[in-house]
């Protein structure tokens, strides 16, 4: 084949442009997507002659190849990316280019959250000259004891691969090698090609082959012989075993598998923030999140468990309730997962390295004869039942001026259709939606909670929403965002508006930040610094009563979305609800504003969560705190089982 002269800004686009992703869903079909369908850039002089001329020329030669979508925050080009890829289950994700500097330092946030979460994201930071003929170019950082160190060597951590273009010719295996790890369901996460800005725009011969249609199929390893028989003869051999379900189930699309197995079992699931979806709400077998954030029902059967069947897991404080969920002498876990690293968790002598779908359709019928007694199941149900009690009593409107959060969510799952998605990262919300929200469908629960980063939310939402738009699927996705996430970051709005994205946004206004207020509190430092108050000159505090005259809802306006503000006024609730359901039958984004009372709380589900206190304190506040915490201290277990 022929070599054509092209710059490696220009090659790296076309060669992504001809990526494809290529899996079988659990039917057996076949489905192929572009693994990269897009790039977010914002160009400076690192990038705009580079990566910002190839997207331009390409455009103008065919503009449906590798189309460029605007954003106005580099660090929410990636939450963008990561929304996307969840929604497609792994499958595709976008680029995000940013120039030298300050604009590549904006993405490393996000690519922590890509990597924490196992979602794929590629990442385009420019970087200062290679040939160093205009060093120090504007933006760049100098390190005397290490000339060669820019700031794009910051991503080096945080991402699942790294690599630089000193040279033309290297961007032949970077390119590949950074396609093996997007696609790579046990290594994928933030992937970053760092791209002098000279490099990007020299020319180089490039071979015909670089930049034909290359195919990456998603690896499904079926589990080991030896490894499977021996995760059988330990659930034959336990009295009560339980099941976690994360966000591998999602990914693998194992969800139907998992209920025929538990169905056919009777085996109890609980799920992490990331596995939920895996069953529907009302499932027997479901009993709803379990860890520091789950359900009483989930929490006590997984305390008592002898066997712990983790699937897709990679086992966090939270999941664990830092390692004080799982109480029995002894327990032991079977963990099923496509990492190793995730697979051996807790001294796991009974890991399956392998797709968490192909392992649960292989355990099914070596299980067809065994299934837990009558006792059990009786258990499940009243555990069960006593739960969704406890929940629909906390979702039911008051009637109440200023409603609690849990009956907020209680109107927006009301105004909610079965298969819409809501999106989450951080704060309160978190926790109450693990508990409280009720998944009626696979793809319906998005809740950013490995990272868990403030500002995510709206760019999240977002990118869930541009992948359910790209598989023609109409579903609504319905943010809900704290005042202080929505502080960080909702310029993405612009965004969706310049792009004619629908999207349903909730803020809750509880002026401050209402988790780790709360969170202050069981630490013994009385809500300090959490509350968004008029300073105090004198007490050099913002502990006072004089709420700041902050109008998220006019600053919303200012994006050119829809508001609607929920007045403080008996049955507010009420008026939410009525509010979602208007915006969902809106084809424009609707921001809608509620106050809360951020001193009612949701239900408690009975976990806990390993936060130190000071060992010694002057204030009273924190000595009896600390007392607290060394009761909830001794129940934690090494889980080396």
């Amino acid at each position: 084949m022929t070599a054509r002269r092209m710059t490696v800004g220009q090659a790296l686009i076309e060669f992504l442009a001809n990526q494809w992703t290529v899996d079988r869903d659990a039917s057996g079909a076949e489905i192929r997507e572009r693994t990269v369908p897009g790039v977010f850039g914002i160009f400076g002089h690192g990038n705009v002659a580079g990566v910002g001329q190839a997207l331009q020329q390409l455009n103008a030669q065919d503009p449906a190849l590798m189309p460029y979508y605007q954003a106005r925050n580099e660090q929410a080009m990636v939450h963008q990316a990561v929304g996307y890829a969840r929604m497609h289950r792994r499958r595709g994700t976008f680029a995000a280019a940013a120039s030298v500097g300050p604009g590549a330092t904006n993405l490393l946030t996000g690519a922590a959250l890509a990597t924490t979460n196992r979602l794929p994201a590629l990442l385009l930071p420019s970087d200062t000259f290679a040939t160093r003929v205009a060093d120090p170019v504007l933006q760049q950082l100098e390190q005397p004891h290490d000339i060669g160190l820019t700031v794009n060597d910051a991503f080096r951590p945080l991402s699942r691969f790294f690599d630089r273009v000193q040279r033309p010719e290297q961007l032949f295996s970077i390119a590949l090698g950074a396609m093996r790890v997007l696609t790579d369901p046990a290594e994928t996460g933030a992937v970053t090609i760092s791209l002098p800005e000279d490099v990007q725009a020299e020319a180089f011969d490039v071979p015909a082959e670089f930049l034909q249609p290359r195919e990456w199929r998603i690896r499904r390893p079926r589990p080991e012989r030896d490894a499977l028989a021996a995760a059988v003869a330990a659930i034959r051999s336990a009295k009560r075993p339980f099941i976690v379900a994360g966000g591998g189930v999602i990914y693998s699309g194992a969800e139907d598998a998992l209920r025929e197995l538990v169905e056919a079992t009777g085996i109890p699931v609980g799920t992490t923030q990331a596995g939920g979806g895996s069953l529907p709400w009302d499932h027997p077998q479901y009993l709803g999140g379990v860890g520091a954030t789950g359900t009483t029902a989930a929490n006590r059967l997984a305390a008592e468990a002898d066997l712990v069947i983790g699937i897709g897991t990679r086992y966090s404080d939270f999941t664990t309730a830092s390692r004080t969920a799982f109480q029995e002498p002894g327990v032991r876990f079977v963990n099923i997962n496509v990492a190793a690293f995730d697979a051996v968790k807790h001294g796991s002598q009974l890991p399956v390295v392998a797709d968490a779908r192909e392992t649960l359709l292989e355990l099914a019928p070596l299980l067809a004869d065994w299934r837990l007694g009558a006792d059990s199941a009786e258990r499940l149900a009243r555990e069960k039942g006593e739960w969704d009690g406890v929940v629909d009593a906390a979702l039911a409107p008051t009637g109440a001026e200023l409603p609690g959060q849990s009956e907020i969510i209680g109107a927006v799952h009301a105004a909610s259709d079965p298969r819409d998605v809501i999106v989450q990262a951080a704060g309160s919300l978190p926790g109450d939606l693990h508990k409280l929200w009720r998944v009626r469908d696979p793809l319906g629960y998005h809740v950013e909670y490995a990272y868990s980063c403030m500002g995510y939310e709206i760019a999240g939402g977002l990118g869930a929403k541009r992948g359910l738009d790209a598989a023609g699927d109409d579903r609504d996705v319905i943010v809900m965002v704290g005042d202080g996430s929505y502080l960080m970051l909702s310029t993405e709005l612009a965004t969706a508006v310049a792009e004619g994205i629908k999207l349903v946004v909730v803020i809750v206004q509880n002026h401050g930040y209402a988790s780790i207020g709360h969170l202050s509190e069981t630490v013994g430092s009385e809500r300090f610094g959490t509350k968004y108050r008029r300073y105090d000159a004198e007490a050099r505090n913002f502990q006072g009563d004089e709420v700041l005259p902050v109008d998220l809802a006019m600053n919303a306006r200012s994006y050119g979305v829809d508001v609607v503000e929920i007045p403080v006024a008996p049955g507010a609730a009420e008026a939410l609800r009525e509010a979602v359901v208007a915006a969902k039958a809106s084809p424009r984004s609707t921001v809608i504003h509620i106050n809360s009372d951020p001193l009612v709380y949701a239900p408690d589900g009975e976990g806990w969560w390993d936060v130190p206190v000071a060992e010694v304190s002057d204030l009273e506040s924190t000595q009896r705190a600390r007392a607290e915490y060394e009761e909830h201290v001794r129940a934690q277990r090494p889980l080396l089982g």
